[in-house]
C-alpha cells in the first residue's frame, strides 16, 4: 500500500488544527464551558479533577493518537518483512528521540518561556527557531545530495543545543524536564506502540492481550511495596518515559488496527455492493454519534445519551449487513460500536468521564469515536463528497509538526513584531468574536501548512 490514506491524513489534520483552534479561542467568562477542556472550566480555567465530561476539546489528543496507531502498520507492515528486528528497533527508537528533542527544544524556543515579558529579540529568536526546525527535521534528502541533507540535520542540531546550552531563561536554566509534554506522551507511544505491533502483527489477539496487564499495573500499583508499584515508578530516564503515557496504548492499540484493515481493504478486488444511500446514512450517523456523545456527556444526560447510542448503533450493525464485500466497513462499525458502548458502561467508574485524569471510559468512549469518525471520512471520500474541505485537512495532516509549531514559534512572534496581536487581541469582546480569533489564528497557521505540503516539504522524524 504505497499510496497515502488521504482519510487517515484527514482525521489527523482535523486533530491538529482543532488543538490550534482550542488553545486560540479568546479565554474568560464571555465563553461558554463547552469550548474548553471539560476538567478547566471558565472564568478562571482552573484545572478541576473531579468534574465529570468530555468537550470536543478533549477529543484532539484522542483523535491524533488514534491516527498516529493507524499510521503504524501501514508504514512498517512492508519493512517488518524485509528488514531484521534491530533496524525496527533503531527506526522506532530514534524516531522516540527526535520527537523527545522537538518537545524540548520547542517547549524552550517560546518566547513566553525564554522572558517573562519578550521583546523583540526574544520574538526574532522564536522564528529563528522555527527555522531550524526545517534544518533538523526538514525532508532534505528529496531536493538535495544526502550528504548535503545530514549536514543541514547536524547544522540544525547544534544550532539547537546550543542555544538551549547558553541561552539565560527567564523562568530558571534549561532542563530536559522541561519539555511539552504532549510531545513527549506521542514520542512514547510512537515507541512502544510501534513494539507491541512489531510482535503481535500475525497474532493480533495477543496485542489485545496486553492491555488488561497495562490496566492492572495501574491499578494495583496503589498497593505499597508492590511488583505494580515497582513498574509504575521505574524509569531510566524521568524527563523522557513514565509508564504512565502508557495509558494511552488504550487508544494506539485499537487505531492498529484500523490501519491494517484498511491494508487489507486495499487488496480487496470485490465490488462494493451497497448502495451511496447506505454509505451516506453509515458516514452521517457516525458522525451524529460524536456529537451526541459530546452533548450527552457534558450536560451529563446519562440515560438519555445511552438510550440515543444503543438505538444509532443498532442502525450502525443493521446498515453494516448491507455491505457484504467490504471487510474494513464492517469491522470499523464492529470495533467503534463496541468500544463506544464499552466505555459508556464504563462512564460511573473513576467518578464518571475524564479527559484529566483520564478514564478507561474516556479511552474506550474516544477509541470507539475515532473509529467511526475515520469510517465517516473514508467513505465520504469514497463517495466524492466533500473533497475540498477534506483534502485540506489532509494537507495539513501531512505536515502535522509544521501545524502544531507554526503559531507559537513563528505566527504569534511574527502578529507581535507588526502589532497586528493587538487586533486579534481586541476581538476578546464576546463569545462569537472569542471564537471567531480561534478562527483566524487557526485559519492562517493550516494555510502556512498548506503550503509547505504543497512545496513537498515536510518535517518527519
Amino acid at each position: 500500500m504505497n499510496k497515502r490514506l488521504n482519510s487517515l491524513d484527514a482525521l489527523r489534520g482535523l486533530a491538529i488544527l482543532c488543538m490550534v483552534l482550542s488553545s486560540s479561542i479568546a479565554f474568560g467568562e464571555m465563553m461558554p464551558a463547552w469550548m474548553f477542556h471539560a476538567q478547566t472550566p471558565p472564568p478562571t480555567h482552573a484545572f478541576n479533577p473531579n468534574l465529570p465530561g468530555i468537550t470536543w476539546v478533549d477529543l484532539v489528543f484522542p483523535f491524533f493518537l488514534f491516527s498516529m496507531g493507524a499510521a503504524i502498520p501501514l508504514a512498517l507492515h512492508k519493512k517488518a518483512e524485509e528488514l531484521p528486528f534491530h533496524k525496527i528497533f533503531t527506526q522506532l527508537f530514534s524516531r522516540m528521540v527526535l520527537l523527545a528533542f522537538f518537545a524540548i527544544f520547542t517547549f524552550h524556543a517560546r518566547a513566553w518561556v525564554m522572558e517573562k515579558n519578550p521583546n523583540s529579540i526574544t520574538q526574532l529568536i522564536s522564528i529563528a527557531a522555527f527555522a531550524c526546525l526545517f534544518l533538523i527535521y526538514g525532508n532534505w534528502s528529496a531536493f538535495v545530495k544526502s550528504k548535503l541533507a545530514l549536514g543541514l540535520k547536524i547544522l540544525g542540531i547544534l544550532l539547537a543545543v546550543l542555544f538551549m546550552a547558553i541561552y539565560p531563561f527567564a523562568y530558571g536554566d534549561f532542563s530536559l524536564a522541561k519539555s511539552d509534554i504532549i510531545i513527549i506522551v506521542l514520542a512514547n507511544m510512537a515507541f512502544f506502540g510501534g513494539l507491541v505491533w512489531y510482535f503481535t502483527r500475525k497474532q493480533p489477539i495477543w496485542r489485545i492481550a496486553i492491555l488488561p496487564f497495562v490496566m492492572a499495573v495501574f491499578l494495583a500499583s496503589k498497593e505499597d511495596n508492590s511488583i505494580n508499584q515497582l513498574i509504575f515508578e521505574g524509569t531510566p530516564a524521568n524527563w523522557l518515559y513514565k509508564f504512565y503515557y502508557l495509558k494511552y496504548l488504550f487508544i494506539i492499540i485499537p487505531g492498529t488496527f484500523a490501519g491494517e484493515w484498511f491494508i487489507k481493504e486495499a487488496k480487496n478486488e470485490k465490488a462494493e455492493t451497497a448502495s451511496k444511500k447506505s454509505l451516506l446514512l453509515i458516514a452521517a450517523i457516525a458522525c451524529i454519534l460524536v456529537f451526541v456523545n459530546l452533548w450527552g456527556l457534558f450536560t451529563r444526560s446519562l440515560e438519555l445519551n445511552l438510550l440515543l447510542n444503543v438505538i444509532a448503533c443498532a442502525c450502525l450493525l443493521l446498515l453494516a449487513k448491507q455491505v457484504k464485500q467490504s471487510p474494513l466497513i464492517n469491522n470499523m462499525i464492529s470495533a467503534g460500536v463496541y468500544l463506544l458502548l464499552l466505555g459508556l458502561f464504563f462512564e460511573a467508574y473513576e467518578g464518571g468521564i475524564k479527559k484529566d485524569f483520564s478514564t478507561y471510559s474516556y479511552y474506550f468512549v474516544c477509541s470507539g469515536l475515532s473509529f467511526l469518525t475515520l469510517l465517516a471520512f473514508s467513505l465520504v471520500e469514497k463517495l466524492g463528497y466533500l473533497k475540498g474541505l477534506t483534502t485540506f485537512l489532509a494537507s495539513n495532516g501531512k505536515n502535522p509538526m509544521i501545524a502544531y509549531t507554526a503559531g507559537n514559534l513563528l505566527l504569534i512572534p511574527f502578529l507581535k513584531l507588526t502589532t497586528l496581536s493587538t487586533y486579534l487581541d481586541a476581538m476578546n469582546t464576546g463569545a462569537f468574536m472569542g471564537f471567531a480569533r480561534g478562527v483566524i489564528f487557526t485559519g492562517i497557521v493550516a494555510l502556512i501548512t498548506v503550503l509547505f505540503t504543497r512545496l513537498k516539504f515536510f518535517w518527519k522524524t
